[in-house]
């Protein structure tokens, strides 16, 4: 069970880590910590998913409460189901872009708001270590539930466009074919790779992993499309191609999905504290008012609901919607893409193009022994520039700013750098990994 329980959800190597026996722990000590009586239950396609929610649901069941089992389904549309059937949580069973072999579980309170290291999953963590559940004479039921039609419908409700326009959409083998299904009829779709197989025969099904984008790349000049999309494992992270081939960063996708939102009037969105400042000043000149938010799931979505926020983006491909319990849908994320295409007039590279216009350093990731120390020497080192600490070091000054923070996952600092000239930034960038690096 060592290092299966992690700062955002549950997830290890089956069956070597995470098996049906300690599904059903889980299953137990979820309802422990919770007090939960009505859970649903989704799974992604990976083949031991099956058993695994066979167990996970036994566990929960014995300690009394009953599962509302959706079957197959994306993570987001977990997420819907668990506020649209007023459910005290949910856990999804799923890896996640992580490659086969893997597994694991996302869980949630009610109204999808995120079980995270620091708000139970260490706490499950220890009843499950302590088997220290209370004794329940009562078991409960597991109905089966399907969410898809609900979920598409909702995910219709918000489609405004004008024309069909040419999609590739990239499935990964994975859950963005159940994410997208009730959608695709307005459109032209080209898929790829929508066979669901959990060995991923053609690719990780992760978008941030550049790499895996080439196929989709090349396809969406060669068919002439629209734009792409292309899904992770689970279909709560999707990354996006525009009409020339060329993917377009996910900070800026943000601002683009701001776009479409504002034109319904003023809202507050929030934005990652590593995108461009062009995110930020996109969203203020349509009208909106835009927070930093620190980076993960779990901190951003408290913050949406924090600040009433209507929308969030990160850097990593997330997409948060307040009309999905402050939750993703990379379906409601593609459908305001598609309507801003449609309302503006121009193609997706025309609408990205004036949000290039700083030189973006990227994340960098460098292992060091003593994270603590090197963020100490960088701010003496930057004393000059306006420092916070939202989440690590951010300095910023007049025409650049910069931004260290420790990974949650490894012993890793992740720096980003962004400047007005290229040059500049490739000259910070590199003074700065020589003191992380030092």
């Amino acid at each position: 069970m060592a290092g299966i329980f992690k700062a955002y959800d549950i997830r290890g190597i089956y069956p070597e880590q995470l098996n049906e026996e300690i599904a059903e722990k889980i299953g137990r000590a979820f309802i422990e910590f919770t007090g939960a009586k009505k859970v649903v239950v989704g799974h992604d396609m990976r083949p031991d998913s099956v058993p695994i929610f066979a167990a996970i649901a036994k566990g929960m069941t014995e300690q009394g409460a009953d599962v509302v089992n959706l079957g197959m389904c994306s993570t987001p549309m977990s997420y819907f189901a668990n506020g649209t059937l007023a459910a005290d949580g949910s856990i999804i069973i799923t890896a996640s872009h992580n490659p086969a072999g893997w597994n694991g579980f996302k869980l949630c309170m009610a109204n999808a708001v995120p079980i995270s290291g620091a708000t139970g999953i260490m706490d499950i963590e220890h009843i499950v270590e302590q088997e220290s559940w209370s004794k329940c004479d009562k078991t409960g039921t597991i109905t089966d539930y399907d969410i898809a039609p609900e979920y598409a419908e909702f995910l219709q409700s918000h489609i405004k466009v004008d024309r069909k326009l040419k999609v590739v959409i990239d499935y990964a083998n994975s859950m963005g074919s159940f994410e997208s299904a009730g959608i695709e009829k307005y459109f032209e779709v080209i898929p790829m790779y929508k066979e669901l197989d959990g060995t991923f025969p053609n690719h990780e099904a992760n978008p941030l992993k550049l790499d895996t984008l080439d196929a989709i790349r090349a396809k969406v000049k060669e068919v002439g499309a629209d734009f792409g999309a292309a899904f992770d494992g689970d279909a709560d992270r999707c990354g996006f191609i525009d009409d020339k081939g060329e993917i377009i960063p996910m900070d800026l996708f943000t601002a683009l999905i701001a776009q479409d939102i504002l034109t319904d009037g003023p809202a507050t969105i929030l934005y990652d504290l590593r995108s461009s400042r062009s995110v930020k000043e996109c969203i203020e000149a349509n009208g909106g008012t835009a927070i930093m938010s620190r980076v993960g799931h779990a901190f951003i979505k408290a913050q949406m609901r924090e600040h009433d926020a209507v929308f969030a983006g990160e850097l990593s491909g997330h997409y948060y919607f307040k009309e999905n319990y402050t939750a993703e849908s990379q379906g409601l994320a593609f459908v305001k893409f598609a309507n801003l295409i449609c309302k503006s007039g121009k193609t997706s590279s025309e609408l990205v193009a004036p949000l290039r216009k700083y030189a973006f350093s990227g994340e960098i990731n460098s292992k060091v022994a003593d994270p603590e120390n090197v963020l100490a020497e960088l701010q003496e080192k930057y004393a000059d520039g306006k420092q916070f600490e939202l989440d690590g070091l951010s300095v910023e000054y007049k025409s650049w700013w910069f931004n260290v923070r420790s990974s949650n996952t490894e012993p890793l600092l992740r720096l980003i750098v962004e400047a007005d000239e290229q040059s500049q930034m490739e000259s910070k960038r590199d003074e700065i990994l020589a003191i992380i690096r030092g």
